[in-house]
C-alpha cells in the first residue's frame, strides 16, 4: 500500500506546506497543519454562523446541527457505539483533570490505587498525583522505551481503581498494547483511562475493540483546530460526579461540556474527519461505509508512516545519533515516526537552532515528561531533540533533514 500512497495529492491539500517552503514541518507532535477543507469549514462558520447555539432562529439552529454532526463523525472515527459518549471542550488536559477530580470523589479506602506510568505526558500523570486519598503505583517502562503489559499485571489487585496510560509515547513514539491493558485492568475490576492525543493522527482508533473506559484526544494534533474531546462509555460518564449548572441535564455529553466551547473549531474537527473519509474512499479499499473509509485511510497512513520511520531511523544512525526507544528500522511496527534523540555531547537547543537555520521546525527540551527524562538520564534543562512526522511528510524531506544533521554531527 505504501507505493500507492498518494503523497503529492495529500500534500496539495495542506496549503501551509507550500506557503512555508523551504521550511519543513517536523514538529507535528506539537500540532499538525490543517487541510484546506478544515480551513474552509472554520471560515464558513465564522462568516455565516458565528452565533450562540440553542436559539429559535435558523442560524442558531445550524450551530446545533453542526455540533450534532461533528459528534456523530467523531463517534464513527472512534468506533463509539453512541455519539452522546463524545464530549467537546478546550483540550485533552482539561478533560483529564475533569475525570481525575470525579474519580477522586469516588475513591474508597479498599479500592484507591491508581496506576500511572513514567512514559506518559505529565498531563496524564500530575493530574492523578494531585488527588488526595489515592495511593499511586508506578508502571515503569523498560530500557527499550516501551511499556510491557506483563510488568503491569503484578501491580494490579483488588485495590486498583484505575490504570492511566498513553496509547503511544508523545516523546519516544513507542506504541502500547492498549487492548491488553484494558483486559488486565478489567480482570481486577479496575477502569482504564487512555491518553490518545498523540495516537490520533497515526492509526485507526477503536474504542470498542480496545475496551477502554475513557479516552481523550486533541483535534489540533489530528489536522483540526485547537480543541479537545473526551470519550467514555456511557454508563461510566453517567456515574461521574461533575460540575454542572442546575438547568443542565445530568447526562452525557451535557454534564461534561461545562460552558461554551469554540464552535468554529468543532466545525473544523468535523471537516478533518471528512478529510480522512475522503482519503479512504479515494484509496478504494475496505467497506464502502464512513467507518470503512476511515479505517482504510488510517491504515494506509499507518503503513506509509512506517516507511517514514525506517528512513528517519536510518538517517539518524548515519549521524551517530543516540535514539531513545525503538531504534531498529526492522521494528518500526512498534512505533510511530516520533523520535527523540541526542547528538553526542551537543546541546539539544544548539542542534535545534542550527536545524531551524536550515529551515526545519523541530523541538528540544523535556517534552513535558519529567519522569521520562529522569528515566533516560537526561537533565530537564537539556532534554532531547524531537522529530515528529505525519503522513503529509515526504521521504525527500527526511533526506534533506539527514544532510543537515550530518553537517551538525561532524
Amino acid at each position: 500500500m505504501t507505493a500507492e500512497f498518494p503523497i503529492e495529492t495529500i500534500r496539495a491539500q495542506f496549503p501551509a506546506l507550500a506557503r512555508a517552503q523551504p521550511f519543513v514541518y517536523f514538529d507535528n507532535a506539537a500540532g499538525a497543519q490543517a487541510p484546506q477543507n478544515v480551513l474552509d469549514a472554520v471560515a464558513r462558520h465564522l462568516l455565516d454562523f458565528n452565533v450562540q447555539r440553542g436559539g429559535r432562529y435558523e442560524k442558531s439552529r445550524e450551530v446545533d446541527r453542526i455540533i450534532a454532526v461533528a459528534r456523530e463523525k467523531v463517534a464513527v472515527w472512534l468506533n463509539a457505539s453512541d455519539p452522546s459518549e463524545v464530549c467537546f471542550g478546550m483540550n485533552a488536559t482539561s478533560f483529564i483533570r475533569l475525570v481525575s477530580l470525579a474519580i477522586g470523589q469516588t475513591l474508597e479506602p479498599d479500592r484507591n490505587e491508581i496506576v500511572v506510568t513514567d512514559l506518559d505526558h505529565d498531563a496524564n500523570v500530575a493530574t492523578w498525583l494531585a488527588l488526595k486519598g489515592a495511593d499511586f503505583v508506578w508502571w515503569k517502562m523498560r530500557d527499550d522505551g516501551k511499556l510491557h503489559v506483563e510488568d503491569l499485571q503484578p501491580l494490579l489487585s483488588h485495590k486498583t481503581r484505575l490504570v492511566a496510560c498513553t496509547a503511544v509515547s508523545h516523546a519516544l513514539g513507542s506504541l502500547v498494547d492498549v487492548a491488553a491493558v484494558a483486559r488486565a485492568a478489567h480482570d481486577v475490576g479496575a477502569e482504564m483511562f487512555l491518553d490518545c492525543v498523540h495516537y490520533g493522527p497515526h492509526a485507526p482508533i477503536d474504542v470498542q475493540a480496545w475496551d477502554c473506559d475513557y479516552l481523550v484526544c486533541s483535534g489540533y494534533k489530528a489536522f483540526a483546530p485547537h480543541m479537545g474531546f473526551l470519550w467514555g462509555k456511557r454508563e461510566k460518564l453517567m456515574a461521574l460526579p461533575t460540575f454542572r449548572e442546575d438547568f443542565i441535564p445530568d447526562e452525557p455529553p451535557y454534564k461534561i461540556e461545562a460552558g461554551t466551547f469554540i464552535y468554529e473549531n468543532i466545525a473544523g474537527v468535523s471537516a478533518a474527519i471528512d478529510y480522512f473519509e475522503t482519503l479512504g474512499r479515494n484509496l478504494g479499499a475496505g467497506p464502502n461505509t464512513p467507518r470503512g473509509a476511515l479505517v482504510t485511510a488510517m491504515s494506509a497512513i499507518r503503513n506509509y508512516e512506517q516507511t517514514l520511520s525506517r528512513r528517519l531511523l536510518n538517517v539518524l544512525a548515519e549521524a551517530n545519533a543516540t535514539v531513545y526507544g525503538v531504534s531498529d528500522p526492522t521494528r518500526v511496527a512498534e512505533r510511530v515516526p516520533t523520535v527523540c534523540f541526542n547528538l553526542g555531547k551537543k546541546h539539544p537547543a544548539d542542534v535545534v537552532e542550527r536545524m531551524a537555520r536550515a529551515d526545519f521546525g523541530i523541538r528540544d527540551g523535556h517534552m513535558y515528561a519529567p519522569r521520562l527524562m529522569a528515566r533516560l538520564g537526561l537533565a530537564m534543562d537539556r532534554g532531547a531533540v524531537r522529530v515528529s512526522l505525519v503522513h503529509y511528510n515526504a521521504l525527500d524531506e527526511i533526506d534533506r533533514f539527514g544532510e543537515s544533521l550530518l553537517q551538525i554531527a561532524r
